[in-house]
């Protein structure tokens, strides 16, 4: 009998890589890929001792490490269904996470034990355990006492292997259910995409709390045996200074726009890699151009989330459009609903292999979130070209209508991005008392503020109804820790904007 697991799948290709390096970090710290192996089947061996059974949940909020990418992977070997936590949630917000969940393994930092504890116990949790950003604690004290597990358990492709928290922008975060098959049918096809060998070299700078750096980038990899070079959190210096021992790096767009500020940065540093990537929140068209003419690569921008993994890449070969996210993935269907017409904009509905299997405990959710045919309604608005290629406008939820027009921020943000003084904008929506919403322009700026009459002429190729009635300016636009803006914050900043007209 087949097993479905999906580190069946990561563990064939760990023993054919043996002694090859899988996570290197810094210059004195390093695991190869049949240590780690090893090091996962400890970890599974630990769960299964603290009474983690196949189904049960492993809730984690530790620092990135090497002992920490051990520990997802022992919770799929062991059967678990892991939850990664964001590091910088509170004790409010674990708790939460912990009570929705109810995971019978929760592994935190040594250093919040005595916070959370309380939390831990009020939410039923079995046992406790803990992880330091160094690889020490609990967890690898009794790592070290534990014997290998010598059988990956078994499980079948629609079975549950994680458990993704959304951002919870419009009210409580839901949990996004994937299952070994959802993980597996995105890892291989991304793999073959993307022309991943053994011979690559990852540049790792993002968290591994989230699907970009745990899935798409670990996966990805790992499948291929290649080196990761790990490192615990962005610096631009210190990407420089690893770029020429790398092939490919996935990144957020702040990362790239930090390396374009960064005094120096040029193409030299760049010579030896094949591939930049760029996910988990828009690229603009300005950061796409500056970043060819500095570092000679037109970066690959992908299009995924925590529902479905990714959904759409631009090509390895062939034309990489700026401003788009490319073509669906393999067995994926992309289709736009609402749009009056072809190629119209409207909502980005997705079917395919990769797609969750629903909310946790949340069946009304879910069955919101689906067509009666089976599609997964994204939120997101977008457009596809007679090619099949999508490109994306925002989401739902950011459409402003002013005037009974539908108005897209993107086609704004655009406008404003491409001026000089201008960092960065982010277009929204708010209550006007005669219109229903009036556009506000929020804006970072990189020089001298622009005066609004400049900027009301720079909004000269738009029709009149799409111009902001308000251009505000602020040091920096609020970003999520994977660096989407948080537009929500923005629309409750700016919410009495127009409530004197």
């Amino acid at each position: 009998m087949t097993n479905d697991n999906f580190y069946s799948l990561l563990q064939k290709s760990f023993l054919d890589a043996g002694e090859a390096q899988c996570l290197t970090v810094g210059a004195f710290e390093t695991i190869s890929y049949r240590a780690l192996n090893a090091m996962a089947a400890q970890m599974a061996g630990v769960l299964s001792n603290s009474g983690l059974k196949p189904g049960d949940r492993v809730a984690v909020q530790v620092d990135k490490s090497i002992a920490n990418v051990a520990l997802y992977l022992g919770a799929l070997y062991a059967g678990g269904v892991y939850v990664p936590l964001n590091t910088a949630y509170t004790a409010d917000e674990v708790a939460y996470f912990l009570e929705d969940a109810q995971p019978t393994v929760f592994v935190c930092d040594p250093e919040k034990q005595s916070s959370l504890g309380a939390v831990a116990d009020r939410a039923g949790v079995s046992a406790m355990l803990t992880l330091d950003r160094e690889g020490g604690g609990t967890l690898i004290d009794a790592a070290r006492q534990t014997p290998l597990t010598t059988s990956v358990q078994p499980r079948h492709r629609d079975d549950l292997a994680v458990i993704l928290y959304t951002s919870g922008t419009t009210g409580r975060s839901k949990g996004a259910m994937l299952t070994h098959g959802n993980l597996a049918s995105n890892a291989l096809a991304l793999n073959t995409l993307w022309g991943f060998t053994g011979k690559d070299v990852l540049l790792h700078a993002l968290p591994v709390f989230h699907i970009h750096g745990l899935f798409v980038a670990l996966h990805t990899a790992m499948l291929s045996g290649c080196e990761i070079l790990f490192q615990k959190a962005f610096n631009a210096e210190e990407v420089r200074r690893t770029l020429p021992k790398a092939s490919v790096m996935m990144g957020v767009p702040t990362f790239y726009t930090r390396l374009l500020a960064a005094e120096g940065f040029n193409a030299e540093e760049c010579a030896h890699m094949r591939l930049f990537i760029s996910g988990s929140a828009p690229l603009t068209e300005e950061t796409f151009k500056a970043f060819e003419a500095r570092a000679g690569h037109r970066i690959l921008e992908r299009y995924g989330m925590s529902e479905a993994g990714m959904i759409a890449s631009n090509p390895l070969e062939g034309e990489r459009l700026a401003g788009t996210v490319g073509f669906a993935l393999p067995d994926v269907a992309i289709r736009i609903a609402g749009g009056d017409e072809p190629h119209a904009p409207g909502e980005v509905e997705i079917k395919g292999p990769n797609i969750f299997k629903g909310y946790w405990r949340n069946s009304e959710k879910t069955a919101e979130a689906f067509t009666p045919d089976g599609y997964f309604r994204t939120g997101d608005i977008g457009a596809l070209d007679e090619e099949g290629r999508l490109t994306l406008m925002g989401r739902s939820k950011d459409l402003i209508i002013a005037g009974g027009y539908n108005i897209y921020p993107k086609e704004i943000e655009q406008v404003l991005d491409a001026l000089p003084g201008v960092a960065e904008s982010a277009v929204i929506g708010v209550p006007h008392p005669d219109m229903g919403e009036g556009i506000v322009a929020v804006l970072a700026a990189e020089a001298a503020l622009l005066s609004d009459d400049r900027l009301q002429q720079a909004m000269a190729p738009l029709a009149r109804f799409k111009h902001p009635r308000r251009f505000e300016w602020v040091d920096a636009l609020p970003r999520n820790a994977m660096g989407k803006v948080q537009k929500q914050a923005l629309r409750e900043r700016f919410a009495d904007a127009f409530t004197s007209e």
